[in-house]
């Protein structure tokens, strides 16, 4: 069984772990800090981005790959996981700046209710509800 949509979307979240790495080692380099954020503002956000972005990436490809391999997936997977990836890329911009803005309110929100929606479809299929 091949899980076209959790390989796609597994795949577009390593180029945007990937981007989010690039964005901590510009600042890295530009700030010559080698390890942690070395009190620099802009990085340690953008590591927090990167680290949010993994400790939540991970249970969307987890919960997207179980619905898929129930075969309830359909479209409405690959939409929900491609609204997740574009907020996430949203968040990381948001997280550069200093006070909360629409990107990072807008990465937040899409995160917190495609968690929530993932885990719902999951529990109704595990119950046979659906």
């Amino acid at each position: 069984m091949i899980l076209q949509t959790t390989l796609s979307l597994a795949a577009a979240a390593a180029i945007i772990n990937l981007w989010l790495a690039m964005r901590v080692a510009a600042v890295r380099r530009s700030a010559k800090v080698l390890h942690g954020d070395g009190g620099d503002a802009l990085l340690g956000q953008r590591i927090r981005a990167q680290l949010n972005y993994v400790e939540n990436t991970v249970f969307v490809l987890i919960l997207s790959g179980l619905i898929e391999m129930t075969g309830k997936g359909g479209r409405w997977l690959a939409f929900v996981g491609a609204a997740y990836m574009l907020a996430r890329v949203a968040h990381g911009f948001g997280m550069d700046k200093l006070v909360v803005n629409p990107a990072r309110m807008l990465g937040y929100l899409v995160t917190m209710l495609t968690l929530i929606g993932l885990s719902a479809v999951a529990v109704l299929i595990a119950l046979q509800v659906i």
